[in-house]
C-alpha cells in the first residue's frame, strides 16, 4: 500500500473512531506529508511505497531540520503526529517497531498567551461600528468570545440554534465532539439579537432552515472561517492601539483570567473552558497569582 494511502487510512481512523476535530486532522495531515516529503528528499521515491526502512536516526534528522524554522511547540506536535502514525502502523502489522517511540519531546518554552486588562477589553469592544451590518457582526463575535471564553473553532461552528436566548446559555461542541453548556452574558445576547435582526434578509435569501443557520456569516451569508475570525480579532486590536499579537485565544485567556481575578474557582473555570484536566487550566492562573502577590506585598506586615 502507498504511504499516502496509509496516511489517509490513519486519518480516517482518527476521524471516525477517535472523533478528532477537523482542525487537528488538518495539522496531522500537514505534519505527516511533510515527514514523507523529507524522507523522499533524503532517500528517493521508494519511500512512497516502503516505510519499513525508516529508523530512529531518520526521524531525528527530520526533527533536526525543523529547528530554527518552527517553534518548539510546533516541532513537538509534529513529533507526536509521526509517533502516533507509526504506532498505528505497528498495531496494524505494517511495521514491526515504532522508530519514533524513544525520541524525547523537545523541551518546551513556557508559553503564556497575550491577554487584555478590563479597561483594554472595554476599549476594544467599543471599536466596531455597530451601525454597519459587518461592524455589528464583528462586535457580536468579540462579545461572544469574551463572554463565553470559546475556542475559535467552537465559535465558528455555532448555529443560531446553539443559543438559548431565554435561559442565557450556549450549547458548545468542543474538542472530540464533546458538548458543554456555557452561560452567555446579557450584553453579548443583546448584540447577538441585534445582529440576527440585521442579517435576517440575508439569511432568508439562502433558502435554508434559519434555525440551523450558521450564527456568524460573511457578506454572502456563508459560515465564517476560523481564519476570518482571527483576522477580525486582530484588526480591532490594532485599531484600538493594542498589540497586534491579540488572537481569539488571547480573548479566551482574558476570559479565564478575569474570572479568576473576580474570585471564580479553578474547577469552575475548567468546566467553562472545556478542559479535560485542571493542569491545562492552571496555565491561565499566572495573572491571578501576580495579583495575589501584589496584594500580599502591600498588605502583609512581614512581606518586606
Amino acid at each position: 500500500m502507498l504511504v499516502n494511502d496509509l496516511i489517509e487510512t490513519f486519518l480516517d481512523n482518527l476521524r471516525n473512531y477517535r472523533n478528532y476535530s477537523p482542525h487537528t486532522l488538518r495539522n496531522y495531515r500537514i505534519d505527516l506529508y511533510q515527514f514523507l516529503d523529507f524522507l523522499i528528499s533524503k532517500e528517493g521515491k521508494d519511500y512512497s511505497f516502503d516505510l519499513t526502512r525508516t529508523d530512529f536516526q531518520m526521524v531525528r534528522e527530520f526533527l533536526g531540520s525543523l529547528f530554527g524554522r518552527y517553534k518548539r511547540t510546533t516541532i513537538a506536535r509534529k513529533l507526536s503526529s509521526v509517533r502516533s502514525f507509526f504506532l498505528f502502523l505497528e498495531k496494524r502489522g505494517v511495521i514491526t517497531w515504532n522508530p519514533a517511540c524513544d525520541i524525547l519531546t523537545p523541551k518546551l518554552e513556557k508559553y503564556l498567551p497575550n491577554y487584555l486588562s478590563v479597561d483594554e477589553v472595554f476599549r476594544y469592544l467599543k471599536r466596531p461600528d455597530r451601525k454597519k451590518r459587518l461592524g455589528l457582526r464583528d462586535l457580536a463575535i468579540l462579545e461572544v468570545l469574551y463572554s463565553c471564553g470559546l475556542r475559535v473553532s467552537e465559535l465558528q461552528s455555532l448555529n443560531i440554534s446553539s443559543i438559548d436566548f431565554d435561559e442565557g446559555l450556549i450549547n458548545v461542541i468542543g474538542k472530540g465532539d464533546k458538548e458543554r453548556v456555557v452561560p452567555i452574558g446579557r450584553q453579548a445576547l443583546l448584540v447577538v439579537r441585534e445582529y440576527l435582526d440585521a442579517t435576517w434578509n440575508l439569511r432568508r435569501n439562502q433558502g435554508e432552515d434559519l434555525h440551523e443557520d450558521p450564527l456568524f456569516v460573511n457578506s454572502r451569508g456563508k459560515r465564517l472561517s476560523t481564519r476570518s475570525i482571527g483576522r477580525i480579532v486582530k484588526r480591532y486590536a490594532i485599531e484600538s492601539g493594542l498589540t497586534s499579537e491579540i488572537s481569539p485565544h488571547s480573548i479566551r485567556h482574558t476570559f479565564a483570567t478575569h474570572l479568576l481575578d473576580g474570585g471564580a474557582d479553578l474547577r469552575t473555570v475548567q468546566e467553562l473552558l472545556g478542559h479535560a484536566g485542571l493542569s491545562t487550566t492552571q496555565r491561565y492562573t499566572h495573572v491571578s497569582l501576580d495579583r495575589l502577590m501584589d496584594v500580599y506585598d502591600k498588605a502583609h506586615p512581614r512581606s518586606h
